[in-house]
């Protein structure tokens, strides 16, 4: 009897996987989160955008006759990504959870067209929680990803980035920061009318300095705040102040608060530092966290305080496109390389040991050199070393990798993307729709992971019910 109720319960947990085989074969053909009705509402997406997602799996497919499509899919040897597949399975059926993903980089994630395009159609198949974090970048006179604006009162910011030998102000979460000595700051928070679509928010994240002087909603009626509080969540000088709204918006006003002269912050002599914001809508499914800083390298971000900072977002995946710029050294070493991708890993094995990694190689670019006093471009041949070290080093480390490199076409794939005009003027830098269609294939890898495990579980689970219905009839 035992054994007949122990068979009964594994062929409900095999109908169970096989329904969630089905549940994602679904949402990839029909493009759109059919989990549940708030599943559905968390979507938020404008009818012309949900159009433009790739309708069916198989054809998630480039049109470039030079992206090797059976490539298109995340090495990962160990199963390191068995966690958060997981965590994106729960949201399929119906779990009121938020997936929070972190993808750290260079200018190609700054941008935001990469990150933002796999951010979209990871959103449209498993819930859209919101737009995540967003950087002031403009205000420290840098380029800012199209789908939002953040703009202030004061006009002059003294700005540091963590690419700066010597920043003139120190930097958090979002790699930047902004500091002034002025007493009366204000800041407005746009999401843009069209590349923002179904970023409305209801939900405020500010981080700032400890020390900065704490802000307020303002030209919004009172009953339209629902709650804020002040220094809800510290990681040491970083103070993180929350901002609650009783309908969704698209624009959020805050101003310095009046100090009293006895207060704690009216003796502070120092600068009012902010990082950067978080916007949600409070609906379950995915918050996917951009942070790119144009001429990062694997070495700006080895910080072992600014990895605890990144805790702070609470990273179930954390994504890490880098690369390009070590490839731009005079006397680039594979050795040297190696040594600076090993230790950021180590940093965040130590801060944050529950977050998986996936470490993706870049794609080819060319690099500029003189001859006869005039301008030229060649291949960059270190990509392909870059590549090399990545591959290994993952694989060594039982890490996921996602080898953009040799998905996009390989060695002398750059001419291919200049010939399709999806490379910049510039031979580095893609341009928008180059970056869409790396988000895409980004977005078509993971989802083959979920896929993939969803069919070794099936089998796993089938092959312990052949078993046990073998045993069974041995027993009898």
């Amino acid at each position: 009897m035992v054994m007949k109720s122990l068979l009964k319960d594994k062929k409900r947990n095999i109908l169970f996987i096989l329904g969630g085989l089905a549940f994602v074969i679904g949402i990839i053909c029909s493009g759109k989160v059919k989990a549940t009705k708030k599943a559905n509402i968390s979507a938020g997406f404008d009818t012309e955008m949900t159009h433009r997602t790739p309708p069916v799996f198989d054809s998630i497919s480039s049109t470039l006759p030079f992206i090797n499509d059976s490539l298109c899919f995340i090495k990962d040897p160990a199963n390191s990504m068995y966690g958060f597949i997981h965590e994106l399975n729960d949201l399929l059926y119906g779990k009121d959870t938020v997936i929070n993903i972190v993808h750290l980089g260079d200018s190609h994630i700054q941008a935001g067209y990469l990150s933002g395009r796999t951010m979209r159609l990871l959103q449209n198949s498993f819930g859209n929680a919101g737009r995540g974090w967003i950087a002031p970048f403009k205000l420290s006179k840098v380029n800012e990803p199209s789908d939002y604006f953040i703009s202030s009162n004061i006009k002059e910011w003294t700005a540091g980035r963590c690419v700066q030998l010597n920043p003139k102000c120190p930097w958090g979460i979002g790699g930047i920061g902004i500091q002034t000595e002025a007493k009366d700051i204000d800041f407005n928070l746009i999401i843009a009318p069209n590349n923002g679509a179904g970023y409305s928010f209801n939900k405020v994240l500010l981080y700032r300095d400890c020390n900065a002087a704490p802000m307020s909603p303002v030209d919004i009626p009172k009953d339209y705040v629902s709650a804020r509080s002040w220094g809800s969540e510290s990681y040491e000088n970083i103070i993180v102040d929350t901002f609650m709204t009783t309908n969704l918006t698209d624009t959020f006003s805050i101003r310095s608060m009046k100090i009293r002269p006895d207060s704690l912050y009216a003796k502070n002599s120092g600068s009012n530092r902010y990082y950067g914001f978080m916007l949600m809508n409070g609906n379950p499914g995915i918050l996917y966290h951009s942070i790119g800083v144009n001429g990062a390298k694997y070495t700006d971000y080895a910080n072992r305080e600014y990895i605890r900072q990144l805790s702070l977002l609470k990273p179930s995946l954390l994504i890490v496109s880098l690369g390009t710029n070590e490839s731009f050294g005079r006397n680039f070493s594979k050795t040297s390389f190696e040594l600076q991708v090993d230790s950021f890993v180590r940093l965040v094995r130590e801060e944050i040991p529950g977050t998986t990694l996936l470490i993706t190689t870049p794609a080819e670019t060319y690099k500029r050199i003189y001859k006869n006093k005039k301008r030229d471009y060649i291949r960059n041949e270190n990509i392909a070393k870059i590549v090399d070290v990545i591959s290994s080093y993952t694989e060594k480390e039982g890490i996921a990798c996602w080898d953009l490199f040799s998905i996009a076409g390989g060695n002398n794939s750059c001419k291919k993307w200049y010939d399709a005009k999806l490379l910049g003027r510039d031979r580095i830098h893609f341009s928008r729709d180059g970056y869409d269609e790396q988000g895409v294939l980004l977005y078509k890898a993971i989802i083959r992971s979920c896929i993939s495990e969803l069919h070794l579980q099936e089998t796993a689970l089938i092959d312990a019910t052949t078993e046990s219905e073998e045993e069974a009839r041995y027993v009898e």
